[in-house]
């Protein structure tokens, strides 16, 4: 670990978690081509150092490079290990905060995993976690990184009488909850929060709040983070005009344990696939609906009845519903409860089914 400023190890901090991305990324020519560049650059200290005269007065803060990659290129064993420091971190007493700078790429399916997994644990250490990004690289003409992080850092250190604790994500002046942050634009600053609720930093808007304190109060238990080498294998597949049942039956001989199928309209796929879906679930392998729409809550027994085997994923988007059925397998085989067994509907219901924040 490295601090920023150095001060005595025990002294109360915000710790800030580096895993690379953009906000990290240098441009060989940022004034030419800004876009043309390489994620996972700059260490996480250096980015602090770079916005240190601008930091509140009595933040006190403590670094720590969990990886420095392009976040297109995140694994589970990345996910395994934020989830173990996070769990650390809101358990120390002298952690008052966490920030964790991420890529955009694949921050949805991160702050799925933290809201999954330490959401509340967040609630109960009264301490609040905060994604950020950028979506310019560091070294780019009017980078949005510098100030997104100084906005994570004042967020996760606000007294917490203003909003509960829990996990965020902060991007181009405005906040939301971590699980309802995706990438929606290529390019835009205001990628990661398009469409998604959110509420300016530095004001909180009301009835955003009362839709995250509801949302607080649904989760009550988080599930467990499988160890490296014991997540479940889930693929995405893409259900388009054409498809053959090929796609499908080329995966019965593996050992993939389930499927998201980022269906088209209200989530339904092609007929072509209907009878190696029913295969595979036969076999045992989870099936999750969604829609490829990229907005709208996919429903249950919408346009078909459901088969036993498979659940819609409500709001949840094809990345998140991925990352929620690998948890929501993980925790079946681990939980028992009074000798009956949970099945993974259980589990992922506990995400998918959660209060929507509009």
């Amino acid at each position: 670990m490295s601090s920023i400023p150095s001060f005595p190890e025990n002294t109360p901090h915000i710790l800030v978690l580096g895993m690379g991305g953009t906000i990290a990324g240098l441009a060989p020519n940022p004034e030419e081509n800004p876009l043309q560049y390489q994620a996972g650059q700059v260490a996480v200290d250096s980015l602090l150092s770079q916005v240190q005269s601008a930091i509140p007065q009595g933040i006190k803060l403590v670094s720590h490079q969990l990886a420095n990659i392009n976040s297109r290129n995140l694994m589970d064993s990345h996910l395994t290990e934020m989830g173990l420091a996070v769990r650390e971190a809101l358990a120390d007493p002298l952690v008052k905060g966490l920030v964790i700078t991420h890529g955009t790429d694949t921050i949805e399916e991160t702050g799925l995993f933290l809201q999954a997994t330490c959401g509340n644990l967040a609630q109960t250490c009264t301490k609040r976690v905060i994604l950020t990004g950028a979506m310019l690289p560091s070294n780019a003409p009017g980078a949005d990184g510098p100030q997104n992080l100084l906005d994570a850092l004042r967020w996760a250190s606000m007294a917490i009488e203003n909003c509960p604790a829990g996990i965020y994500a902060v991007m181009d002046g405005r906040v939301c909850m971590a699980m309802d942050l995706a990438k929606r634009h290529a390019t835009a600053l205001n990628a990661p929060l398009q469409n998604s609720p959110s509420s300016p930093v530095g004001l909180i808007n009301l009835s955003w709040l009362s839709g995250v304190k509801a949302v607080q109060a649904a989760w009550n238990a988080d599930l467990p983070i499988p160890p490296v080498g014991e997540w479940p294998w889930v693929e995405v597949l893409t259900s388009h005009a054409g498809a053959r049942p090929e796609t499908v039956i080329q995966w019965l001989a593996s050992n993939v344990q389930g499927f998201v199928i980022a269906g088209s309209g209200h989530g339904g796929f092609h007929d072509a696939w209907a009878a190696p879906l029913e295969r595979a679930m036969a076999q045992g392998i989870a099936l999750v609906r969604t829609t490829r729409t990229g907005a709208g809550a996919t429903l249950a027994n919408i346009p078909e009845v459901d088969a036993v085997g498979c659940r819609a994923s409500g709001p949840l988007t094809a990345p998140r519903a991925r990352i929620a059925l690998q948890l929501a397998l993980y925790a079946a085989k681990q939980t028992n409860l009074a000798g009956k067994p949970l099945t993974w509907q259980d589990f992922f219901a506990r995400i998918a089914d959660l209060p929507e924040i509009r």
